[in-house]
């Protein structure tokens, strides 16, 4: 990991996506209820640290969904980013599949240990996990995993570490940007994931060298894009004119 490297994909860049309708989530999912959800935070963290943290790589750093107290940074051993789970659903639509990231076995990724702020773990728990997994069939996806902080090797929370249940894609960096780059659905286009992702590594001076490829890509598919479906130049002048 290096220092951050600036940003080429833009709100510029996200807005000449097009919306998309479609599902947000399988319509075939068995959603998770609060008692499920509780039933499962019990079973996740019983005899687990107090407060209990959450390691955040990708949305959870823009927009946790639940209390905060402290955060810091932290490295999962073991693990790297991947934008591997495909959708047909939230970001993405059966004509236009979008992707979602997850974490891959092997190498290190630098992201943030949140711990939930102690009084609320109960309404927390719930939203993160509501969030995350959804439904019965993912629910398998919630482990935790090795992270070394300031405070030395210490085990954090987190989602879709290896997915399980999910539909996955194993693409090359310039096929999951052409895909981010056109994915759209209910939830919004995948270049405004990628976009708000990057932005929130950012902020919190991290850079990850497969995300700040990947959004440079993306960038510069969408001006392909955009290029390809302009309007071909119409010349002017006296053409069509009669003299006397």
């Amino acid at each position: 990991m290096s220092d951050c490297r600036p940003i080429l994909l833009s709100d510029t860049h996200v807005a000449r996506v097009a919306a998309a309708d479609g599902p947000l989530y399988d319509p075939r999912w068995r959603m998770l209820d609060d008692a499920d959800l509780d039933l499962l935070a019990q079973g996740l963290t019983q005899g687990r640290p107090r407060p209990i943290p959450i390691f955040a790589y990708g949305s959870l750093i823009w927009k946790p969904d639940f209390t905060v107290g402290a955060r810091r940074r932290g490295t999962a051993i073991g693990w790297h980013r991947s934008f591997s789970i495909s959708l047909d659903h939230f970001r993405g639509t059966p004509e236009r599949p979008g992707l979602m990231l997850a974490l891959a076995s092997g190498g290190q990724c630098d992201g943030l240990v949140l711990d939930i702020a102690e009084g609320t773990e109960a309404q927390s728990l719930r939203a993160v996990l509501r969030r995350e997994l959804v439904a019965h069939e993912l629910a398998a996806n919630a482990c935790w995993i090795e992270v070394q902080t300031e405070r030395g090797r210490e085990e954090a929370l987190t989602f879709y570490a290896d997915p399980v249940g999910a539909q996955l894609a194993d693409l090359s960096v310039e096929d999951q940007a052409r895909r981010l780059a056109h994915a759209a659905g209910a939830a919004g286009s995948g270049a405004e994931y990628l976009l708000r992702t990057v932005r929130g590594l950012a902020e919190n001076g991290i850079h990850d060298d497969y995300i700040w490829q990947l959004q440079h890509l993306v960038a510069k598919e969408i001006e392909a894009a955009a290029e390809r479906e302009a309007p071909p130049a119409h010349a002017t002048g006296t053409a069509g004119r009669s003299g006397g």
